[in-house]
């Protein structure tokens, strides 16, 4: 994984709090004390209700799966209203989304997180303009689904999102330094896409008719020669998954939580192998 560190800014380790193991604590990973162990605190910048719990869900029931029964690291989770971002986005005001995610990160920083992700796609397009004024590193979304699907062996990658997003360059770029290739939907598409997710899924709407909608734009970009396409809004898992698509999915919000535990976790595995606690 890459963090994205800003100037001289490293993760701090903070002592907590040590319990008994509940009945029936499993054994750990690499013979690690869970309980007894410092895990680095997650900051989650949000932008959308359904995207955010989406992605702290995934921290916790997979946190206890590696840590344990009802175990996971600190978390914290911080945002502004979805229309302060929304107007930014209309307005094509990518400092605004800049200033909106760094009071967030301001704020998370002083809650003692000791990096941050942001489980919101769109909004990457302003991390580049984040990162140097940033108390906090910060887990790129991009960097991580990039990451997973060179790993998997996909070659061409859908890219779908709201129209902001596949519009951008959050994914190319990445994707190309992965040397993968990429295809975005045709512009009735992208506005269907859409529609869908800012009128119906950001509210926890799902509508069977705008499931097959999006089940049609995937069969095409397979058609467009696609051999997987990224969930690149983090409310589509919503919707989408690999048993109901014409193509494998790569869900950026699970991906990207799962990037963000092994962050996490990487201290005790360290001091576990002898090194020391960052």
């Amino acid at each position: 994984m890459t963090l994205q560190y800003p100037n001289g800014c490293h993760p701090y380790n903070r002592s907590r709090p040590t319990c008994s193991p509940p009945s029936g604590y499993p054994d750990p990973e690499e013979g690690i004390d869970w309980m007894n162990a410092t895990p680095l605190h997650i900051g989650i910048v949000a932008c959308s209700a359904e995207g955010a719990a989406l992605c702290y869900r995934t921290l916790c029931a997979e946190g206890a799966q590696r840590m344990g029964p009802h175990a996971h690291p600190e978390i914290s989770l911080h945002t502004h209203s979805l229309a302060d971002y929304v107007a930014c986005l209309d307005a094509r005001d990518l400092d605004g989304v800049a200033a909106l995610m760094l009071s967030s990160a301001d704020k998370l920083a002083r809650a003692g997180a000791d990096f941050l992700i942001c489980p919101d796609n769109t909004i990457h397009q302003a991390l580049d303009r984040v990162v140097a004024d940033s108390p906090r590193p910060w887990l790129h979304i991009a960097q991580e689904v990039a990451a997973v699907a060179a790993a998997r062996g996909y070659r061409r990658i859908g890219i779908l999102g709201t129209h902001w997003l596949v519009d951008s360059d959050v994914y190319p770029a990445d994707l190309a330094a992965r040397g993968l290739d990429y295809a975005r939907p045709p512009q009735d598409d992208r506005l269907l896409l859409g529609r869908i997710i800012m009128d119906e899924l950001v509210y926890g709407v799902i509508k069977p008719a705008s499931v097959a909608q999006l089940q049609g734009i995937v069969e095409r970009l397979k058609d467009d020669g696609c051999d997987a396409v990224v969930l690149g809004c983090t409310e589509l898992p919503l919707v989408l998954n690999d048993g109901n698509c014409a193509l494998p999915t790569l869900d950026s919000t699970r991906l990207l939580a799962r990037a963000a535990l092994d962050r996490a976790l990487a201290p005790a595995f360290d001091v576990a192998r002898g090194g020391t606690a960052p």
